[in-house]
């Protein structure tokens, strides 16, 4: 079953938390492991996102979470938030296409 991580946080630094994390991604030395990455806005609250992202198996974001380069990254995502990062781990139950 695939996995999928929630990272809910608020910010007014959007476009600087997306260019670092794209910026992260493009440096990255070894595939991703994960299957998608959207970065959410909440229509009600401007300033309130969700980024979730996607991975084939628990073991494969555990060993992405491992590296050095997603520590920084969060870190880095950290220091731009006025709220948050909260993370929620996903196991998948049911997958419709």
């Amino acid at each position: 079953m695939s996995f999928i991580q929630i990272i809910d946080y608020e910010t007014d630094r959007a476009e600087e938390i997306d260019r670092a994390m794209r910026a992260s991604l493009a440096e990255m030395s070894v595939e991703p492991g994960f299957v998608r990455l959207e970065q959410t806005q909440d229509l009600d609250n401007p300033r309130h996102y969700v980024t979730i992202v996607e991975f084939p198996s628990y073991e494969m974001a555990m060993a992405n979470s491992s590296r050095p380069e997603t520590s920084q990254m969060a870190q880095e995502l950290a220091s731009m938030c006025t709220r948050g990062p909260e993370y929620r781990n996903l196991d998948v139950q049911m997958h419709m296409p």
